[in-house]
């Protein structure tokens, strides 16, 4: 049905729309989501965030969830929490205002990491499924690239001469290269 990630999300969020101005906290109505790496990057711990409105060209609070996650359902309880934020105002935090509107929609547990409870599925879980399948395929590892296993490690005299080079180039009785004719340790 959806040709992209930020297509299903924002029809998610369309559907999400009610639930929330129910609850007498509306969606501003200036939102967009899309999955791609927060501001922490690939290594980062976040799995959501929200960016306030006033950091986008056009006024929108713009949501990025991380591309590790692979279940629609649980890309739809993280971005819930996300819109929450968007809902409240991010100057609330994960405060009572916040925690009082997760409740509300049925998200549980810690509030800065919540988790989808029973009474999300109940009305999110109905939006999935009208939604079909989500085009997308969890990412993983560094983009195919190696991990770097070399690490240069400092060698020094005490001249003051310095230099980094891989352990496998480190021989015992390493000499300065400078006229002193110390010997190189590492550190």
């Amino acid at each position: 049905m959806h040709k992209t990630r930020e297509q299903y999300m924002n029809a998610f969020i369309a559907k999400a729309r009610p639930h929330f101005a129910k609850i007498g906290s509306p969606i501003p109505e200036r939102v967009r989501a899309s999955i791609g790496f927060t501001s922490k990057g690939l290594r980062g711990k976040r799995i959501g965030e929200c960016w306030d409105s006033l950091a986008s060209g056009d006024a929108t609070f713009e949501m990025f969830i991380v591309p590790s996650i692979e279940d629609p359902k649980r890309i739809c309880g993280i971005l819930t929490h996300e819109l929450i934020h968007a809902a409240v105002g991010l100057a609330a935090g994960h405060g009572k205002e916040f925690k009082k509107v997760a409740v509300a929609l049925g998200l549980e547990g810690k509030m800065t990491a919540t988790s989808e409870g029973a009474e999300w599925h109940r009305w999110a879980d109905p939006i999935i499924a009208k939604l079909g399948p989500l085009p997308h395929s969890k990412l993983q590892g560094h983009n195919g690239q190696k991990k770097q296993t070399t690490r240069m490690i400092k060698l020094s005299c005490e001249c003051g001469f310095s230099c980094r080079t891989a352990r496998a180039n480190i021989v015992d009785d390493m000499i300065c290269p400078t006229q002193c004719g110390g010997e190189l340790v590492e550190g």
